[in-house]
């Protein structure tokens, strides 16, 4: 599956346009990566824990969209995004979306 962020693929012609796809999760913050994101919170830095959270979340949308576009028979997707909003207090959702597309190589 190609996947790309702009809405052509060079090397490639778009045969047909399949439509909307999209993946998501929802993740819920831990307990024990919160006290430790408190503590990163007074000294400064990066807080990895939470970094690794979300590159989880992203990847698994991707994987979810990906499989929504192989469901409607494409082999491409063009103009992938992604939107992140909390849906509570302690959780997030991640969405990848894009166009599913029949790409052949020109």
């Amino acid at each position: 599956m190609i996947l790309t962020t702009s809405s052509s693929i060079a090397g490639f012609h778009i045969k047909e346009t399949k439509g909307l796809v999209k993946g998501s999760t929802i993740r819920a913050r831990h307990v024990g990566k919160d006290i430790i994101a408190s503590l990163r919170t007074l000294i400064g830095g990066e807080i990895k824990e939470y970094t690794a959270m979300m590159a989880e979340s992203r990847e698994e949308a991707l994987e979810r969209m990906v499989k929504n576009a192989e469901s409607l028979g494409a082999n491409a997707i063009t103009d992938v995004r992604f939107s992140t909003s909390m849906v509570m207090s302690n959780s997030s959702e991640i969405l990848a979306y894009g166009t599913a597309v029949v790409v052949i190589q020109t």
